[in-house]
Parts: C-alpha cells; structure tokens; sequence
C-alpha cells in the first residue's frame, strides 16, 4: 500500500476531528494513512507518497515555523496537499482582497499593519454600525478575535494591545445573521461540491466552531448559496483538493467570510458519504500524478 501522512499536531485533545474518518476509505484505494504532528522534527517525509494538511490547529502560534515544514516537505518525494502555493497564498487572509477584486463578495473589510487604539471609533463609524470585529489576518479557531460594541470597547483596549502589538489585522462589521442564523459551510473536494452544514454559535457567543460551543446542522444549500459558493471557488486560481467556503446571509445573497484551504475541519461525521468522496478524490488526482 502507498502511504499518505496525515498532517495534525502534537495533541487534539482539546478539539473535535474527524480525519479517523478517512482510515477505511483510503485503505480500500490502497492508502495507508498515519497522523503526524507538523512539531514532529524527526519525521522523514521521504518516507511517505504524500502528505495531506488536516488538522495542525496551533501554527497560528508559529506561522513561519508551520511554512518552512511545508517546504521540507514540497523538497521531499512527497507530494503536498493542499499545495504549497495555495497555502503561502491563503495563510494571510488578505487573500480575501484578491478574490473580492475578482468580484467576489466578501464582508466588508478594512485592513490595518498597526493597531492604534484611537481608530477604533472610526471603525464603527467607516461601516456606520455598533457593533465590529476585529481578528489577526493570519488566524484559526477564532483565536484573538473580538467582538466589540461601540458603547463598551473601551474594556477591550488592553486585550486589543496585546494581542495585536506585532499582528497585523483586519476589521469588519459584526454580522448579525451569524447568530441570528448562523454561518453555513460548502465542502469542495477537487472542485466538486460534497456536502454543506450550518454552524450556530451558543448563546451570547459569536462564534461557531465547536471547540466553542457551536451547533452544526447538515443543510442543502439554496441556490444562491452554491452559486456564491462557486464563484468563489472559480476565483481560485490554483484548484485545490480540499475547499471549506465560509459564509453569512447578506441581504438577497451571501458574503464570504473565508475560504479555508490550509486546515479547515472537513465534518466527515456530517455526511455519510464524505470521507469516501474525499478519498475518491484524492486517489484520482494521486493517479493522475501517477503518484
């Protein structure tokens, strides 16, 4: 059997993953797959047909240290996905600039280099709204995100300058629907659709993911959603095996919140049938490469 590394970190104790998932499915297409933490200095990547970016949910702690591992192992025999110029383009979340050039629609965003707490009004005022958010351009799990309103950011100030002394950051308005409605998700796997899920927040929380209460819901998406959801996987430029679309209800439409191709979890437990698509997928671009 051809062997494929899974690549993760060095504990998911404290998070939900479902990359077990893909065990069986991908040894019926003759792989054999291992977890491997990204922190592991004594792995050798030669060892390994290829290697495919899951769940390394910390290197937002060390994001330079993350890129060089993905090197070394674009420098080994084995073969990187997603690539690794699709990584280095979507770890900084200034992609989402680039794609609302290609009309797109995203959430409204400005982009800042340096915090100064005295712009923090003119946010709000920029969007004409109460309520913004503000979170890293290089970010996963919601980590050093707030939510702030304008009657009481003031609390948040000392927090804010820590957490973003040596980070740059973008800021949008707080958007309503996601916990009025949710944020719903459309999984890609080679560029076709697989399966979608809504995410709700708990109550009093803003944010999705389970590790902090979030719900998840298995959907069919309407149409307009797919559409939105399409035309941003068109703006891509390099197709990659794996795609996790992000978006909240915006009027008549959607906006995009992200588009996740490093490390998004892909809720296999969601759908039946999506581990084994995911594998199928991934064995035929493998075959393809004549990998």
């Amino acid at each position: 059997m051809k062997r494929c590394a899974i690549l993760s970190m060095d504990s998911l104790a404290d998070f939900e993953a479902y990359d077990h998932l893909l065990e069986e499915p991908l040894a019926e297409l003759g792989w054999q797959m291992q977890m491997v933490s990204w922190r592991d200095e004594q792995v050798d990547w030669d060892d390994f047909h290829a290697v495919i970016v899951r769940s390394p949910w910390d290197y937002q702690d060390d994001a330079d240290k993350f890129i060089a591992v993905l090197e070394k192992i674009e420098q080994s025999t084995a073969h990187l996905e997603n690539s690794l110029a699709v990584m280095k383009w979507n770890i900084d979340k200034r992609y989402l600039k680039e794609l609302e050039a290609k009309h797109v629609n995203i959430v409204p965003t400005l982009w800042r280099e340096h915090f100064d707490n005295s712009e923090i009004p003119a946010f709000f005022e920029h969007f004409g709204v109460k309520q913004i958010v503000i979170k890293p351009r290089i970010s996963a799990n919601a980590d050093n995100t707030f939510w702030l309103k304008k009657a009481s950011y003031q609390d948040s100030l000392a927090a804010l300058t820590e957490a973003f002394a040596s980070r740059n950051f973008m800021v949008q308005p707080f958007m309503a629907s996601v916990i009025e409605e949710g944020e719903f998700s459309l999984f890609y796997f080679d560029g076709n659709y697989s399966h979608a899920i809504l995410k709700t927040p708990k109550k009093d929380d803003f944010r999705v993911q389970e590790e902090h209460g979030g719900r998840l819901a298995t959907i069919e998406p309407e149409p307009e959603l797919v559409r939105q959801a399409n035309l941003s996987l068109a703006a891509i430029s390099d197709m990659p095996l794996y795609a996790r679309v992000d978006f909240v209800r915006s009027g008549d439409s959607f906006a995009l919140m992200e588009a996740e191709l490093i490390e998004p979890s892909l809720y296999f437990n969601m759908d039946k049938g999506s581990a084994a698509r995911f594998a199928q997928a991934f064995a035929a671009k493998m075959q393809k490469l004549s990998i």
